[in-house]
């Protein structure tokens, strides 16, 4: 607070010195008035949602920092065997900060982390923030050939991986000017069946492990370590993380993210998320950290409220139910799929869904069926929200308690600014109008990792260019269509597949779908057509031609799908994104 006071007074002769007055509440007002008539969203904010959120300009390990302060006994992560509170996490993150320094990583110098979500995971993500490092976070697929691209474009200095990922070690220690490698393990706190169960997910050998030779044991650097902060000035506009983008367009990109972007999205979703308390929360954190999505609104954001991490390294249905069961969290981010599957689990009501309070649904398009069977589940607000990894990564969200719209991902959050522009001419369409979704903010990269061309691509004066293709109504709220590329033209006429996909939906014995754009030949000559992939409900029985006789009810005859084609499953990224590109060639 005395901290606080200090700037403020700071800020004040700054002001009187450079001519500056601070306005009066009658000059704000007036200027809220025309706000709101540039930006129609801000009048349908939900109660107590600021327009505007102050952001700190501070480092993101600040608010570690300050739960360690403020509610030191308060448990911060609990994960399977393992529980530590926030004063522990603060003391491992100091312990690990001073082992990197130890190695030789100076500001700026990059630290890999390739994990699933593990306690080592969150200390090794803090502790390189500390010592000015910068976080390279790869994503969740343990593709070795993927990670080792990513490990030369990076050139970590420091790679810390599970023991058992022996192939990624090998072939980074095999890169000219190769990391030093930090091992770490999963076994004695998970327990044999849930190690064995979580190796074979990520595709590891439990008898197939990196020998001593490969790399430093974490635990037993840290133990002679110091506890105490390193003590190392960090700016604000210093590169705090390199995330990598899903790839479901072609490589994945490296997204520069400064402390300020990550800062400014932790304080504008915690402001969201009204009616949560400070050192009460529990949040179940299974979506990805290494993903933009789970880092920001799985870590970031509960840490800023000093909320209780329930860690879980997959999204397995009975697990997940058990852990709500047992641990009544508050707050559970996810995707799509992971609220689809808790509405289909048997007996759902047993395991006191009620204890949630917020769910922000990230990654992919939230089905409105999905989205009501929830609420109903849990009497707590499940909302589509939007993002992407270049903006930290939200920008949009539906109120929790005001104004929802069926299928719409909602309006900017604060300190957010979006347009439409012509997808053509980029020019600034009218309401109503479907176009490019452009945006703006304290949240947005500086730009991609090595790759000027791909940046001065998205970002043009100041404006990310986001590659959706959507519509914004007359009171400000963004409605997405599709991301550009998948767009289907056929003979000349747009189909957007969520057009498609949504009077699929419809069906009750539908589970999932996705629709796609296939080359056919037609009359001896190429054809653009529009294919669907459905996966049925558990135990339902359903044909094609029933679902084409809806199809061609409710859509136009250039959009009806050429063929319906059933499926057991869908694939799918670790968040739980369709990867369309796959269903292409099927």
């Amino acid at each position: 607070m005395q901290l606080e006071r200090h700037r403020a007074v700071n800020r004040a002769i700054e002001r009187f010195i450079e001519g500056r007055q601070q306005s009066s509440w009658r000059e704000l007002e007036t200027r809220a008035g025309h706000l709101t008539e540039r930006r129609p969203w801000l009048a349908h904010y939900g109660p107590n949602i600021p327009l505007t959120v102050p952001i700190p300009r501070q480092p993101l390990h600040r608010f570690l920092e300050s739960a360690a302060d403020w509610a030191p006994r308060r448990t911060a992560l609990v994960f399977y065997r393992i529980r530590y509170t926030y004063r522990q996490l603060n003391m491992l993150a100091n312990q690990f900060a001073h082992t990197l320094h130890g190695m030789g990583v100076q500001p700026g110098d990059r630290v890999l982390l390739v994990l699933p979500n593990i306690p080592q995971l969150v200390v090794a993500y803090y502790a390189t923030l500390k010592i000015g490092g910068v976080a390279v976070l790869p994503g969740p697929e343990m593709d070795v050939s993927l990670l080792t691209r990513q490990a030369q474009e990076t050139r970590p200095k420091v790679l810390v991986a599970l023991r058992e990922a022996v192939d990624l070690v090998e072939a980074v220690r095999a890169l000219d000017d190769p990391p030093q490698v930090v091992l770490t393990g999963i076994r004695q706190a998970a327990g044999e069946a849930v190690y064995h169960r979580l190796l074979a997910r990520w595709g590891l050998a439990p008898d197939r492990a990196a020998p001593d030779s490969a790399g430093l044991s974490m635990a037993e650097l840290m133990a002679d370590a110091s506890p105490l902060s390193p003590g190392i000035t960090v700016r604000p506009d210093a590169l705090a993380a390199v995330l990598y983008t899903s790839g479901t367009e072609g490589l994945p990109k490296g997204v520069k993210l400064t402390h300020a972007n990550l800062v400014a999205n932790t304080m504008q979703t915690r402001h969201w998320l009204q009616e949560l308390e400070y050192g009460r929360e529990v949040c179940l954190s299974v979506v990805p950290l290494t993903h933009s999505y789970g880092m920001t609104n799985a870590m970031n954001a509960p840490v800023a409220l000093a909320a209780t991490l329930v860690l879980l390294p997959g999204f397995e249905l009975d697990e997940v139910l058990q852990h709500i069961k047992k641990y009544r969290p508050t707050l559970f981010p996810g995707v799509p799929a992971m609220y689809t599957a808790i509405n289909q689990a048997p007996n759902v009501r047993s395991y006191g869904l009620h204890s949630i309070k917020a769910c922000v649904s990230g990654a992919a398009p939230l089905p409105v069926e999905v989205q009501e069977a929830f609420e109903k589940l849990t009497r707590g607000r499940l909302v589509e929200g939007y993002g992407l990894t270049e903006a930290s990564p939200v920008t949009h969200a539906n109120p929790l308690y005001g104004v929802r719209k069926v299928g719409s991902i909602g309006v900017p959050i604060p300190n957010t600014d979006a347009r439409i522009v012509d997808l053509t001419t980029g020019q600034d369409l009218p309401p109503g109008q479907i176009g490019e979704l452009v945006v703006k903010g304290p949240q947005v990269m500086p730009g991609y990792w090595n790759d000027e061309p791909a940046t001065r691509q998205v970002l043009r004066d100041g404006w990310l260019h986001t590659g959706d293709v959507a519509v914004m109504d007359a009171e400000g709220y963004f409605t997405i269509i599709n991301r550009r590329q998948e767009i289907i033209e056929v003979d000349g006429q747009w189909v957007f597949p969520r057009d498609v996909e949504e009077v699929l939906y419809e069906h009750s014995k539908v589970l999932e779908a996705a629709a796609v754009g296939v080359t056919v030949e037609e009359n001896g000559r190429p054809a653009t057509r529009v294919r669907a992939f459905v996966v049925p409900r558990p135990g339902e029985h359903i044909s094609p031609e029933e679902l084409l006789a809806l199809c061609r009810r409710r859509l136009e005859p250039h959009a009806v799908p050429r063929e319906i084609v059933l499926r057991e499953e869908l694939p799918k990224s670790f968040v739980g994104k369709i990867l369309r590109t796959k269903l292409g060639g099927d």
